[in-house]
């Protein structure tokens, strides 16, 4: 069964799926996208999705292409179409749309793009040791709205990919300040030496993760505290654990960093109970509402 897509209100097939030459997406890269993960036939963490879509649009002054509700809708029949009923990732992406290319804004009234799709995951991870992987660090080379989820992706691109020449998984990003502020696909958490668990907070400098939102609404009932401050290159390298969440690597450990093993090269016991936390809440287990 050949893949189907949603393109500007038509389900086609994903192989022939097309947007017009002058998109401002594929010319200037002038749209956003979310990624949401289909476990089961239940979409973890829409809402918190669909909000963050929600405030890229915003960021951008994006219009809505179709109303909330009907993306939902749409979700649910690209889901459907190409029969994806256990694990799945989908893919959504909307641009300012086409135009004549110049930097302005097009003419108000312009309709945005929106395409949805859809692939097939491998099966949720239920080994955690096996689960672990490695991450390299390089400097961070995006540019300074990193909060926004653009389709802007080159920096990042380059940086998985330097990755995975060196054998590693990702790459968490050092800003020019010596501070790490996210990896290239990923937020990065630690549990530093004093045994603090901690992220960086909020802000232009790094993407509002969806699952580091749900994973920090778990850990009370962890019994665990979280610190939101900034950690540099050096306190990452010494800290007890490591790990990365997003929507696809859900709560991933760090086992490596560059050269050298963090602490003596297996998932500490941080790591193990947010992930089997986390576990627990993509198979609905704990409420997942934003």
């Amino acid at each position: 069964m050949s893949r189907i897509a949603y393109v500007n209100g038509r389900y086609v097939p994903l192989a022939t799926a097309q947007v017009r030459a002058e998109d401002r997406g594929f010319l200037f890269g002038d749209g956003v996208y979310e990624v949401v993960h289909l476990h089961r036939g239940r979409f973890v963490d829409e809402e918190k999705h669909l909000n963050r879509l929600t405030r890229s649009l915003g960021e951008l002054r994006l219009a809505w292409p179709v109303g909330r509700r009907a993306l939902e809708g749409i979700i649910r029949e690209v889901v459907e179409r190409n029969r994806l009923h256990d694990n799945a990732l989908v893919y959504i992406q909307v641009t300012r749309g086409a135009g004549k290319r110049e930097h302005y804004f097009p003419k108000a009234g312009t309709r945005s793009t929106l395409v949805v799709f859809a692939r097939a995951l491998p099966a949720f991870p239920r080994d955690v040791d096996a689960w672990a992987t490695s991450i390299i660090t390089g400097p961070d080379q995006r540019w300074d709205r990193c909060d926004i989820k653009t389709v802007n992706l080159l920096p990042n691109i380059l940086a998985k990919q330097a990755a995975k020449e060196a054998g590693a998984f990702e790459m968490a990003q050092v800003d020019a300040d010596g501070m790490v502020t996210e990896c290239a696909s990923s937020n990065i958490w630690i549990v530093d030496a004093a045994g603090q668990l901690r992220t960086r907070a909020l802000g232009h400098e790094i993407l509002p993760g969806c699952t580091r939102a749900a994973l920090s609404e778990l850990l009370s009932a962890e019994n665990l505290t979280l610190s939101e401050t900034a950690f540099s290159l050096e306190e990452l390298r010494a800290a007890r654990e490591v790990f990365i969440t997003s929507a696809t690597s859900f709560v991933r450990p760090i086992t490596r960093v560059d050269d050298d093993s963090v602490q003596d090269g297996t998932v500490g016991p941080v790591t193990r109970k947010l992930f089997a936390a986390f576990t627990r809440h993509v198979q609905g287990g704990l409420p997942n509402a934003a």
